[in-house]
C-alpha cells in the first residue's frame, strides 16, 4: 500500500504543482466549452486524457516508445494551441465538435504522457512493479484532474450566472489567455537540435 500512495501522490502533485502549468492549461482548453450541467461530458474527456496519458507513460517507461525529451517537451504545449485555437472557432457543440475534442483527449494525452516517462523510470525501485506504480501515479492524476474541472466548471458557472457573461465570451477569452500561453511556452521550448 506504501508504493501505492507513493505513486498516488506523484500523480496527484504532477498535475496539481505549478510546475505542471502545460497539463493545467491543456485541461482549461479542453473544459473551456462545456458547462457545470455538462460536467459528466467533461470526466469522460478528463478519463479519455487519463487513457493516453497512461498508455504512452507505460510504453515509454518500458522503453518500448522513445521520443527525445526536447521534442516531447516543445509537443506538449503545441497540443495546448492546437486545442485552444479549435474552440476559438465552434460556435456551437455540435456532434462533430464533442467527437474532436474526444480525440484532442485522447491522442494529445499520448505526447503529455511521454513528459513523465524518464522521470518515472527513474524513481521505479528494480523491485517494484510497474503496474501498481502506474496504477497509484495514475488514479492521483485522475483525481487531481477531476478537482481541477470541477474548479473550472465552477468559476465558468459563477462567471455565466452571476456576472451574466455570455457563455461565447467566455469560451473565448478562456480559449484566447490558454491560446496566448500555451504559445510562449511553445517559443520557449523550441527544440532547436533534436
Amino acid at each position: 500500500m506504501t508504493d501505492f500512495t507513493f505513486y498516488f501522490r506523484l500523480g496527484w502533485e504532477h498535475i496539481i504543482s505549478l510546475e505542471a502549468i502545460d497539463h493545467i492549461l491543456f485541461l482549461m482548453a479542453l473544459a473551456a466549452v462545456y458547462t457545470l450541467r455538462e460536467w459528466k461530458a467533461v470526466l469522460v474527456l478528463v478519463t479519455a486524457f487519463t487513457i493516453g496519458h497512461s498508455a504512452t507513460l507505460a510504453l515509454s517507461t518500458l522503453n518500448l516508445l522513445i521520443v527525445p525529451s526536447k521534442l516531447v517537451e516543445f509537443l506538449i504545449p503545441c497540443t495546448i494551441v492546437i486545442t485552444a485555437f479549435s474552440n476559438l472557432f465552434q460556435k456551437a457543440q455540435t456532434p462533430r465538435y464533442i467527437r474532436l475534442n474526444y480525440f484532442f483527449a485522447l491522442f494529445f494525452g499520448l505526447i503529455h504522457g511521454l513528459g513523465f516517462a524518464n522521470a518515472l523510470r527513474f524513481m521505479l525501485a528494480s523491485d517494484q512493479s510497474l503496474g501498481w506504480a502506474l496504477f497509484g501515479f495514475n488514479v492521483g492524476l485522475e483525481a487531481g484532474q477531476i478537482l481541477i474541472v470541477i474548479a473550472l466548471l465552477l468559476i465558468a458557472q459563477a462567471a455565466t450566472t452571476f456576472f451574466k457573461v455570455a457563455k461565447r465570451d467566455w469560451v473565448l477569452f478562456l480559449s484566447a489567455a490558454v491560446f496566448s500561453l500555451a504559445v510562449q511556452l511553445a517559443l520557449q521550448r523550441w527544440p532547436g537540435h533534436l
